[in-house]
């Protein structure tokens, strides 16, 4: 159950991821704290963390789909925003629908910099993301939007979706703790793929790992065969072992030609790799690799956070594979307060709502969210763990690594600057 539970919860955070197409630029500069991160948990405690309970902490707005295909999400979200304002002192919500279209996005958020809202809380999806990103940088307003897209991050808009970049981060920094230091990538030939490829190739050069080699797959098993069999470089490992074998066959000693053929080769010229592949593509991918001895214990297999839901990685062979994703014990006291308060369990993507509205009322009571208290180098503890709101607009995150079981590896981090946080 913990696990069907945990699945549900990464498909929300991390699926959106699947439909991107594009990139972003590399001008990520992380700002490094070190000290304790702020708890965000007043809201579901019922506590005042704001220590404003009779002042006036001003408006923020809240952009959601409350009508169309995604106004139960919508409702949840706006629920987990409520929640997160429940402390005495709290910011009041000026919420509006956006219908998932981005003229009404944009229309929204124009109406809200009218009314002098502090703060836009959504929307949900990159292209509402975008459509606001223009006004509202324009009128100094900050946005913290729901979407995984790292497109749409950028000074004042924030992304708080489970990003490519914040998973790969995490997983590079696990496999280096195993002394792993030449990592490839074998993407997909699609916009998730290739936001794949830039996170790692990001996240080797933060770690002062040497550039890894990327390369993309055609949907073809004649197309990932051949790539598989030369990124590998199959043909040089076995190459000095099978010329043992054929001179053995040649004088006749079948015991030494059977014996050479059980030999191990030698491993690959690399120690993990990361896929990005789901479904049957990615059992076709993973058939391929345990042929050409790209196998652990050599080599470690890293994947996306759908990896959590078995039928994501139904008939695959992923022996000893990871991949990063939130702890989902982090949000046991987000899931209690909601479900006491509404009836039943938050929704994935809930999360994000809850943390956006908890930091509105945190930077409300210092300095106000114009300020710098939105991008503190410490960070903060929201529903899913560490999250820290970068000048550029990215954010990191605190997240655990599981082994295909729903196992912990490798703890989440709870201190900004902590691997791979």
């Amino acid at each position: 159950m913990r696990l069907q539970t945990f699945a549900l919860l990464i498909s929300g955070l991390a699926t959106a991821s699947l439909a991107l197409a594009g990139c972003a630029g590399s001008g990520y500069s992380p700002a490094l704290g070190g000290g304790k991160p702020q708890a965000l948990a007043g809201g579901a405690a019922g506590g005042n963390a704001g220590g404003n309970a009779g002042g006036e902490a001003g408006k923020i707005a809240l952009l959601l789909p409350l009508s169309g295909a995604d106004a139960g999400l919508g409702d949840a979200m706006h629920n987990a925003a409520e929640l997160a304002l429940t402390p005495a002192g709290s910011p009041r919500l000026d919420v509006h629908d956006t219908a998932g279209v981005p003229a009404e996005a944009a229309r929204a958020a124009a109406q809200a910099i009218a009314a002098g809202d502090d703060m836009i809380l959504g929307p949900l999806t990159a292209p509402e993301t975008l459509a606001v990103a223009t006004p509202a940088r324009a009128a100094g307003v900050p946005v913290l939007a729901f979407t995984s897209d790292p497109k749409a991050a950028q000074p004042g808009v924030w992304t708080l979706g489970l990003t490519p970049g914040a998973q790969v981060r995490r997983l590079v920094a696990a496999a280096r703790a195993e002394g792993r230091t030449r990592f490839i990538a074998l993407l997909p030939e699609s916009g998730y793929g290739h936001l794949m490829a830039e996170a790692l190739a990001q996240a080797c050069a933060e770690a002062g790992l040497a550039a890894p080699g990327i390369y993309f797959h055609g949907a073809s098993m004649a197309a990932m065969n051949q790539l598989v069999r030369t990124v590998s470089d199959y043909v040089n490992r076995r190459g000095p072992i099978e010329k043992q074998i054929r001179e053995a066959r040649a004088k006749g000693d079948r015991k030494t030609a059977n014996d050479l053929a059980k030999q191990p080769i030698p491993p690959p010229p690399f120690d993990a790799v990361l896929l990005a592949d789901t479904g049957e593509q990615l059992a076709e991918l993973s058939s391929l690799l345990p042929y050409y001895d790209v196998d652990a214990p050599a080599v470690r297999l890293l994947g996306p956070a759908l990896w959590a839901q078995p039928a994501a990685r139904a008939g695959a062979a992923l022996k000893g594979a990871w991949y990063a994703a939130p702890d989902p014990a982090a949000r046991a006291a987000f899931v209690a307060a909601y479900s006491a308060k509404y009836g039943s369990a938050p929704p994935p993507l809930a999360d994000l709502a809850y943390d956006a509205a908890a930091l509105a009322r945190v930077v409300a009571h210092e300095g106000g969210s114009r300020g710098g208290a939105l991008t503190a180098g410490s960070g903060f503890t929201g529903a899913d763990g560490l999250l820290a709101l970068q000048p550029d607009g990215r954010v990191r995150r605190g997240l655990a690594v599981f082994g295909l079981d729903g196992k912990v590896v490798a703890p989440a981090p709870t201190r900004v600057g902590e691997a791979g946080s």
